[in-house]
């Protein structure tokens, strides 16, 4: 249940993430308005230059839309839940500011696709922080949509689009158009009010005095002439219907309102749109005179809306020649009505037929300057055929995603179907599966003879289905050796001298191991490792010494905590098995046992999830294929060993690449290991 609860909700965020990144993606420029529209909050407007708060802009969907793919894939589970729960923390303590203090209407959060209140959003953010709060407490039971090996595909992909859906967006206008004057859209229409649509409700409370006493009235309890009139005060209770357009405005250059006259216009009128005239970019002036004479010519009418002062006019006519009239309007108005400065806007009776950015000017060729509007191109109605936008996004961006991840997982669920030859008659030799118990430093002699005799007496009776190895300490070996059945329980040393013989005072070597009836003996553990310095040359003489006194050897390598965040492990593997055991000849390799321990889960009660057991197997077997060939790789045992419980040992044993384990404290209890065993029952 915690699993699929991690997953739901990681589902969940990831895909706000991803929505939320490319909504505003689409539209950078208006979010560099909503980042203003914060710094004005905090009185930090005047002193962040624009090309600031646009590169803001685009870093902000870009890294709403990677941590969303990242957490969809499950890409650097632990950091990226981190980073995702830093950013909701901060997040949320924005969003109880704006609501409680409401200096922005909006937080823009999902841009103009879907406008919340700032309620809401945070209430929304409260619901995200929790399950953020849960995907950090548990990152590793996210489960993985693409290997490790192919999630840099994924990534830079993501990366490249977000950012080619920006540069698209700023460069011409937004692909997907939220806003109210969309293309086919009629402003007189939007600003209508319904019939029957709810009004605004307001009350008015009057203040009155007599003989030196004030109360508060209202219209329903207004008390008779005796009083004396003090103050009033009138407040909105109730809100009305808004309709989309409410704002829109224009006042000619003789401070005429103008609306009216524009919209109920039957024919053409071009408006050339800039918020501000100071800030906008002339190199476009030549095909923007070109369409005003020829709108002169024709006969429709051509003005330039802006919200800026009459200094900046002045210098926009004086750098381009303008001959067309200037009108006002509100600055947030015209930034609603298109993402660019200039813009060009033609109406059609009040409708939007067309919107062009700065950079896409429409041409009108010489030998079309008779023509009407009606006869061209840009006289129609611009096709926004949103089917086909969200069909090239599927096709460039969903697709080669999807294609990638099926690839991916078939290649990776090949590693669980083992194809038999019809023709071969020979049965296929499968590896033994092993769980071998590590006392280390525990259990006296007395203590340790009782429990290899409990497990003995309970395994010769209930024969187990795999192979069975106690590993002890040297001083029980030889006793213990005579209350075992070998054919039911192996016996091994938990280490062994890369001595042969000699001098060397309180070492056990490989022909003593030997002497005393023990098959098996542990090797390259992490804790001799840290506690012991051993180190891979010394480790390759005790692998010789082992096998040349017929002692199969259980070879340990893993990484640390630090290895594994770092995201090293499997080199840290490879160059473990390569610096002590793959100068073996395939014969002797044959013999050896590995036992993948990743140390950040040894006596820590942290054990790696059964995908990242799986997966750092299969990749060990990998690079035992590279280097002795498919058959040694699939006839060699490898063993989990980190925490490993009854309670998780069926989940890890029943991965493909995971033969059984190497027990450490659940080995020292008869009826702890003894439920491991039965895992592969």
């Amino acid at each position: 249940m915690r699993k699929i609860t991690v997953n739901i909700l990681r589902f969940l965020v990831a895909l706000t993430f991803i929505f939320s990144g490319f909504v505003k993606a689409v539209d950078p420029l208006g979010t560099q308005y909503k980042i203003n529209d914060y710094l004005t909050a905090w009185a930090l407007r005047d002193i962040v230059p624009d090309i600031m708060t646009l590169g803001a802009s685009v870093l902000l969907s870009a890294a709403e839309f990677i941590i969303g793919i990242c957490l969809l894939f499950a890409i650097h589970r632990r950091l990226v839940s981190k980073i995702t729960l830093v950013l909701m923390t901060v997040m949320t303590l924005v969003t109880l500011w704006l609501a409680i203090t409401n200096p922005i209407s909006d937080c823009g959060c999902f841009g103009d696709a879907i406008v919340l209140t700032n309620w809401q959003t945070f209430f929304k953010n409260i619901v995200l922080l929790v399950a953020t709060v849960i995907i950090c407490r548990w990152p590793t039971d996210m489960v993985r949509m693409i290997s490790i090996s192919n999630q840099w595909i994924v990534f830079n992909y993501s990366s490249l689009f977000i950012l080619a859906v920006a540069g698209r967006s700023l460069w011409d206008l937004p692909m997907f158009d939220f806003r109210p004057y969309h293309i086919g859209a009629n402003i007189k229409e939007g600003m209508t009010i319904p019939e029957g649509a709810p009004q605004p409700q307001f009350e008015t409370t009057f203040i009155l005095e007599k003989d030196g006493e004030r109360k508060e009235f209202t219209t329903d309890n207004y008390p008779d002439s005796t009083w004396t009139f003090i103050d009033s005060k009138t407040v909105q209770t109730a809100e009305g219907y808004v309709p989309p357009i409410h704002d829109f405005s224009i006042l000619d250059d003789e401070g005429e309102d103008i609306t009216e006259e524009v919209l109920s216009d039957k024919g053409y009128i071009f408006l050339l749109i800039s918020p501000h005239l100071e800030n906008a970019n002339d190199l476009a002036f030549g095909d923007i005179n070109q369409i005003s004479e020829y709108s002169k010519q024709q006969g429709y009418p051509f003005y330039c809306l802006t919200a800026s002062t009459q200094q900046a006019i002045n210098r926009w006519l004086d750098i381009t020649g303008a001959d067309y009239p200037i009108c006002a309007t509100d600055e947030i108005t015209l930034k609603t009505i298109i993402r660019s400065n200039p813009g060009l806007v033609l109406l059609h009776a009040g409708t939007v037929v067309g919107k062009w950015s700065n950079n896409s000017l429409p041409v009108i060729e010489d030998e079309q300057y008779t023509q009407p509007l009606e006869e061209l191109n840009i006289g129609q109605m611009t096709e926004d055929n949103v089917a086909r936008k969200i069909a090239m996004i599927l096709a460039w961006f969903v697709l080669p995603l999807v294609l990638l991840t099926i690839a991916d997982r078939l290649w990776a669920w090949t590693k669980w179907i083992r194809f038999t030859n019809p023709l071969n008659k020979k049965e296929k030799i499968m590896r033994k599966k092993i769980v071998a118990g590590n006392w280390k430093m525990n259990m006296n002699l007395q203590d340790g003879i009782a429990l290899a005799k409990e497990l003995n007496e309970t395994l010769t009776a209930e024969k187990p289905n795999c192979g069975v190895v106690i590993c002890t300490p040297f001083i029980h070996l030889a006793s213990i050796a005579q209350f075992l059945d070998q054919n039911i329980i192996g016996l091994g040393a938990e280490n062994c001298a890369d001595k042969e013989k000699g001098a060397f005072t309180g070492e056990v070597s490989a022909e003593m191991v030997k002497s005393t009836g023990a098959q098996y003996v542990i090797l390259g553990h992490s804790e001799r490792r840290e506690y012991y310095k051993e180190t891979p040359e010394i480790l390759k003489e005790k692998v010789l010494l082992a096998q040349k006194n017929d002692l199969k050897v259980i070879f340990c390598i893993g990484e640390s905590l630090e290895e594994r965040e770092a995201g090293k492990q499997n080199e840290v593997v490879k160059a473990e098995l390569e610096g002590s055991v793959f100068n073996l000849a395939e014969e002797d390799f044959r013999k050896i046992v590995i036992a993948y321990e990743p140390i950040w889960a040894i006596g820590t009660g942290k054990t790696a999830t059964a995908e990242q057991a799986e997966e750092i197997h299969a990749y060990i077997r990998s690079i035992i294929a590279e280097k002795y060939g498919q058959a040694v790789a699939d006839d060699t045992t490898i063993l989990y060993g980190g925490s490993c419980k009854a309670s998780n040992a069926p989940e890890l044993f029943a991965k493909p690449d995971i033969d059984g384990g190497l027990i450490g404290g659940a080995s020292l209890k008869a009826a702890d290991f003894k439920g491991i065993i039965d895992a592969f029952k």
